[in-house]
């Protein structure tokens, strides 16, 4: 769905939210408490990004269940629905994060691609979307928003629900494991995979430094940031939210082994040029070995002919390649 198309868009108010991140609600010196926040949690993301596998997977009509491992104040988002499209009992898994706002039946075909490659895939839905969508919100207004505490509290939110469905995937016997993300879904997987030793490889379709550099700049996120920059600067909103951010942790993959792709569209007003290619230079400085496709694109435009076949045969080879 092109930004244009999206339905019930809204400008929701700006909230510190500190108390969804260990703080309080009404804290006398919300700036003061972020930065510990930030410096802490980037130094000590290990312990940030764990948790071990949920304890009631349930697996049926072909989607798997199961208990987040946060909870935020609705049960409803707690619970994690991910789509299982198995090609095989064992072997190479995918699990496949779509972009922000996506609906269910989204990049079911992406799935659908995988499997013809002998490749299983889950597409897990986002905190906020879709079967997780909470009253009066069908959008994923929370899991990108104007309140920065909620925002970093989802966004870790969707990196340990990934965690634990790579631990169900795990435990039937599937130990070639990827990850693949789309915009929002993108930034979230390269978080997991630089804190997940059992993924392999990952496909990143559009790519950046920071989510508030893309918050502040970006066009389908404009809503959010008439919000913020009430409050916040551009560099405040790139500090703060830096603990969901890639840039941060690029380093951790050095000398990993694992295999990284990243596709961007050149004309992307999302996933502005300026991030993705200092994104890339970071990624490339750090000696990090890494695959690179630039099309002539924009951001909705990835996923529409004729692009969206050069990505996908692109993905699904790579993938294939990687997890063999």
């Amino acid at each position: 769905m092109r930004w244009a198309q999206e339905p019930n868009r809204r400008t929701l108010p700006f909230a510190w939210g500190l108390e969804h991140i260990g703080g309080a609600a009404k804290e006398a010196e919300p700036r003061a408490f972020l930065e510990r926040f930030v410096e802490e949690t980037v130094v000590n993301s290990d312990d940030w990004y764990s948790t071990g596998a949920a304890d009631d997977y349930q697996l049926r009509d072909g989607v798997l269940r199961f208990t987040s491992a946060i909870e935020s104040p609705w049960a409803v988002n707690n619970r994690v629905h991910a789509q299982f499209f198995p090609a095989r009992h064992t072997g190479s898994a995918v699990v496949v994060l779509a972009q922000w706002n996506a609906r269910w039946e989204e990049q079911t075909d992406v799935c659908r691609w995988l499997n013809r490659l002998g490749i299983t895939a889950m597409k897990m839905s986002l905190p906020y979307h879709d079967r997780r969508a909470i009253p009066d919100h069908p959008r994923g207004d929370h899991l990108v928003g104007p309140n920065v505490g909620l925002t970093l509290q989802a966004n870790r939110q969707a990196v340990l629900d990934v965690k634990r469905c790579l631990g169900w995937l795990d435990q039937q016997g599937y130990d070639r494991l990827g990850i693949m993300g789309t915009s929002i879904g993108s930034s979230i997987a390269f978080v997991t995979m630089c804190h997940e030793p059992r993924l392999r490889a990952g496909a990143f379709l559009h790519v950046a430094t920071y989510c508030g550099d893309v918050v502040a700049s970006g066009l389908t996120t404009m809503n959010v940031w008439e919000s913020l920059e009430k409050k916040v600067t551009q560099e405040d909103i790139r500090h703060y939210w830096s603990p969901i951010s890639p840039f941060p942790y690029i380093s951790r993959l050095y000398g990993s082994g694992k295999k990284i792709l990243a596709i961007t569209g050149r004309y992307d007003p999302t996933f502005w040029s300026e991030y993705t290619n200092a994104f890339l230079a970071e990624i490339r400085r750090d000696g990090v070995q890494f695959e690179h496709l630039s099309l002539p694109c924009g951001h909705y435009s990835l996923g529409v002919a004729p692009f969206k076949y050069a990505a996908g045969y692109r993905f699904g080879t790579f993938l294939f390649q990687s997890l063999a």
